[in-house]
């Protein structure tokens, strides 16, 4: 029998906040009931997670709140004495110490287990967490290429359809691959954006790609020239029949893990030192258009962000050009 009342098919507290004030969660031995012995937790996260889906939360958001949640609740599984909402509070604030002291995890991450750990209790009408702050995140820009160092690494690609050193399936995945570089560069996309492009998801003549974003919303994001030609030779080089643009030598869609060591692999190539992922060349982008003048709210709706304070931190990116701005207003 489960002792708490129950609204909307979701588990609410009691509001003494005590898991034993009620006969019923007295076990047969006369012991009390711990609040994993009382809540049922996998149930509950099955129930968010579908919850999260319904609410058009993309797949990878959903990963991460089902992962977050279930080390939280494994944690607890691992502690004592949870008779009521002061230890369950006192464990919470363990599980966070231990993740910095033992995990060494960032501030931001700490941020977004609070909060997303807040979130399913509350889910659930479990306001056990309501004195918890949030705690603040950190600010750190966005790391960039310049545009030298984006030239190099997809120019590390060497593509020769004529060769007759390689065979057809060789040049097609180079061909595939310069077109992925050129692609992550010229629109900023997403590496799981990237990843579910369809083949009618692209127009090469309008130099648009139609994309389903975070939080299923759909936008048009522009390409360049050279990246029109190059998709073009691809398409019409591999003869491409399938649903998905990029497909691997199986004949399935290419996993974000092999862009990222892909994109490793051609900056090592290229001789570049930074560290190169998918998310940066999306960073590259933003600020090489914030540089040349483009506004701010144009870049915004490229990018598929909601809220142009989250567009904003590219204005204090480009050190380079505030340098050069500086060293020719200051006074001599």
């Amino acid at each position: 029998m489960n002792p708490y009342p129950q609204k909307n098919g979701k588990t609410q507290i009691n509001p003494s906040g005590d898991f034993n004030s009620s006969p019923s969660t007295w076990s047969q031995e006369g012991g009390r009931k711990t609040i994993l012995e009382v809540l049922d937790f996998p149930d509950m996260i099955e129930e968010y997670l579908i919850e999260l889906e319904i609410r058009n939360y993309s797949i990878n958001t959903i990963k991460t709140y089902k992962s977050i949640v279930n080390n939280f609740y494994k944690f607890l599984m691992g502690e004592k004495d949870l008779y009521d909402d002061r230890r369950v509070l006192r464990s919470f604030k363990r599980y966070i110490q231990f993740l910095k002291r033992d995990k060494q995890v960032s501030q931001n991450y700490i941020y977004l287990v609070t909060v997303v750990v807040k979130k399913f209790l509350e889910y659930h009408n479990i306001y056990i967490l309501n004195e918890v702050k949030t705690p603040k995140r950190t600010k750190s820009l966005p790391k960039s290429l310049n545009e030298t160092e984006v030239k190099n690494l997809i120019n590390a690609v060497e593509c020769n359809l004529h060769s007759q050193e390689e065979s057809h399936g060789q040049k097609c995945i180079k061909l595939r691959n310069k077109v992925i570089l050129a692609l992550l560069y010229s629109s900023g996309l997403r590496i799981s954006e990237l990843v579910s492009l369809k083949s009618d998801d692209v127009d090469p003549d309008d130099r648009t790609i139609r994309i389903r974003g975070k939080g299923e919303k759909d936008r048009i994001v522009l390409f360049d020239e050279e990246t029109k030609n190059l998709i073009k030779k691809y398409i019409t080089f591999i003869g491409h029949e399938d649903d998905y643009l990029f497909l691997n030598r199986f004949g399935n869609p290419i996993t974000p893990r092999y862009v990222q060591m892909m994109i490793k692999n051609y900056a090592r190539q290229a001789g570049i030192k930074k560290k190169v992922t998918p998310h940066i060349l999306r960073h590259s982008f933003a600020t090489h258009l914030l540089k040349n003048g483009v506004d701010i709210r144009a870049i915004q709706q490229l990018l598929g962000h909601s809220n142009l304070s989250t567009t904003q931190i590219y204005t204090s990116v480009d050190m380079q050009t505030l340098r050069n701005v500086y060293d020719r207003a200051r006074l001599k």
